[in-house]
């Protein structure tokens, strides 16, 4: 999952993010493509945005910029209480830091409230997800203080 957009009582994961088109300052125009529509639309919609990412090569991946830098002209997501869960494998060097740290960059120049109180670094292993959920009832007690910290600054 890279994203959610939550309202107060219920949650939207977005699935959009393989048919978004390489962002172009130039495109970023109407009428836009319908997939960026529908990523903003989603953001003004929500009372509160979850980033769910892994670190990849030392920030974030690629087509998950993508997804951030079509946010930023919009203005969707300006005022808008965010917070981030970084699940990365015990494995990672910097457990997910670097990926925080470039979040933070481009959620701050956008304008977006962050709320660091909900933004948390959570080691994930393998065996750990079972299905495609997290099994260990410990991990998902973390991921939901996380989420409830984000209610609460939303």
């Amino acid at each position: 999952m890279l994203g959610t957009v939550a309202t107060l009582t219920t949650s939207t994961t977005y699935t959009g993010l393989g048919e978004l088109p390489h962002f172009n300052p130039d495109d970023d125009r109407d009428p836009l493509h319908p997939e960026v529509a529908s990523l903003r639309q989603a953001i003004k919609e929500a009372d509160a945005i979850l980033i769910c990412t892994p670190e990849y090569a030392g920030g974030l991946p690629g087509s998950f910029k993508n997804l951030l830098d079509w946010t930023v002209g919009g203005g969707e997501i300006y005022g808008k209480p965010v917070a981030w869960i970084n699940a990365s494998s015990i494995a990672a060097p910097t457990g997910g830091r670097d990926a925080h740290d470039s979040l933070r960059k481009v959620l701050t120049y956008a304008g977006a409230k962050i709320v660091d109180e909900a933004c948390a670094r959570i080691p994930v292993s393998r065996a750990d997800v079972a299905d495609g959920q997290v099994a260990d009832p410990d991990l998902r007690g973390r991921i939901a203080m996380a989420v409830q910290l984000l209610r609460e600054g939303s």
